[in-house]
């Protein structure tokens, strides 16, 4: 993998970007619930950083049967890219919409989007500069089962805060 770097992260990048683009309509096109967890339900900010998540998590597994051996941390560089990706997407959407009021379907759509490529690109820098001694692999990985975990368990049950909220139904979680 160190070799083929580059085509890796833009692999990953465009499988985000693409899955993540697919299972925003995905459950609202089938209507099946076992989609719900992998899936947007709603327009929740939530829904959303679900989508920047859930692609590049099943990706970092299929990219680790093929890297993680070349890289002692790993799975520590696939959490802090998946934390970036996913919590740009408040960080970026809460930003505007208070700096600008209500925001465009095109402006939402660029957030997912700068979301991925930061992602990656932070991932890139980390694989080329990190060189850590010692390997949190375990620890990282569990992690990000923790938050996969908690993407799975929201959907079902979403807290009544503003993060959860669909702004187009004023409900939360799977609302038919």
């Amino acid at each position: 993998m160190k070799n083929n770097l580059l085509i890796w992260q833009v692999a990953g990048l465009t499988f985000t970007a693409v899955l993540g683009t697919i299972l925003h309509f995905l459950y609202e096109w089938t209507n099946v619930l076992f989609l719900a967890p992998i899936s947007a339900v709603n327009e929740s900010t939530w829904e959303h950083m679900k989508l920047v998540f859930i692609p590049s998590f099943i990706f970092g597994i299929i990219q680790s049967f093929v890297g993680k051996r070349e890289y002692k941390s790993f799975w520590f560089i696939k959490l802090i890219g998946a934390l970036v990706g996913t919590l740009l997407i408040p960080i970026l959407f809460y930003t505007l919409t208070g700096a600008f009021g209500t925001l465009s379907g095109t402006v939402n759509i660029l957030i997912f989007f700068v979301s991925v490529i930061l992602e990656y690109l932070i991932e890139f820098i980390l694989f080329n500069k990190l060189k850590l001694r010692f390997s949190l692999n375990i620890v990282c990985l569990a992690i990000l089962l923790i938050i996969l975990a908690l993407f799975l368990f929201y959907t079902f049950y979403p807290p009544k805060l503003p993060l959860f909220l669909d702004p187009l139904t004023n409900g939360y979680g799977i609302t038919k």
